[in-house]
């Protein structure tokens, strides 16, 4: 009888313990719940902007942990497409005012928070070992010069750029024959770096990234529109605030010495 009751005791003493560590394990997880994940900003921009921002990035996060950074790089006149076709983008950086005002036009972007960050030249680079004299543009139409890369002028700004620069320069005509289009101005440096064409038509800031091709020429002054990058949030945006603070940053002294480090010159 004694033994009876010193069992059920002790099973009682049992049940009670692990009842208590299963409210105490409870009690643990949900401060693990509550953890907030980051805000996502989604950040649509100019592939040519691409080293300066990963390392904008870099610094923004460390600062701001609670904010993670989601660029979608490409050609602004594909990004442009994107943007109306509903893709996710809270901030939008074209390399041209074109596909700016024609997402504003479609009330796509906030026009309030539209400003110029940075600006760009226009170069044509060769491969770095190349034997080709070419130390201006006119030289394009050498018969040595086989191939000349440029970005599509339907959707890359580098490309209509350059096609204005060879129209202005009554070269296009004679040219274009020779001309391989690209989808993106990083693609036409690939391209003239690998040596699968002569001579290529970037962003000046595109040709300072790369060791393997060297600039032969800058586009003269007026042979082209000027080379600016509109920054604005789209109205579509589920993050106004942490948009505007971002879109705030990259106008900063601090993001303006990463932009020039790159090359770029701050917009005016």
């Amino acid at each position: 009888m004694i033994n009876s009751r010193v069992l059920a005791m002790l099973a009682l003493v049992v049940f009670s313990v692990f009842a208590l560590v299963g409210c105490g394990s409870g009690q643990q997880n949900p401060p693990a719940a509550q953890q907030t994940q980051p805000i996502e900003i989604n950040v649509s921009a100019a592939v040519s902007l691409k080293d300066a921002l990963a390392e904008i990035q870099n610094n923004y996060q460390a600062k701001n942990p609670n904010i993670k950074l989601v660029y979608n790089l490409g050609a602004s006149g594909s990004l442009q497409k994107q943007i109306e076709q509903g893709a996710p983008a809270d901030i939008f950086i074209s390399a041209a005012p074109k596909q700016m005002d024609e997402l504003e036009a479609k009330n796509l972007m906030n026009k309030a928070t539209r400003k110029n960050l940075v600006e760009n030249k226009l170069v044509v680079v060769v491969p770095k070992e190349t034997k080709l004299n070419i130390t201006k543009l006119e030289d394009l139409v050498q018969g040595s010069v086989q191939k000349i890369a440029l970005g599509e002028t339907a959707t890359v700004p580098a490309g209509q750029y350059a096609q204005q620069v060879l129209q202005k320069l009554g070269l296009w005509d004679k040219v274009k024959e020779k001309v391989v289009f690209a989808k993106d101005v990083r693609t036409v440096l690939a391209y003239t770096e690998t040596g699968n064409v002569e001579a290529g038509i970037v962003y000046q800031t595109d040709a300072t990234s790369s060791d393997k091709v060297k600039i032969a020429a800058v586009a003269p002054e007026g042979s082209h529109q000027p080379i600016v990058y509109p920054a604005a949030i789209t109205t579509g945006t589920k993050q106004q605030k942490a948009s505007e603070d971002f879109l705030a940053y990259l106008f900063s002294a601090e993001s303006k010495a990463v932009f020039e480090k790159y090359g770029f010159v701050m917009g005016k």
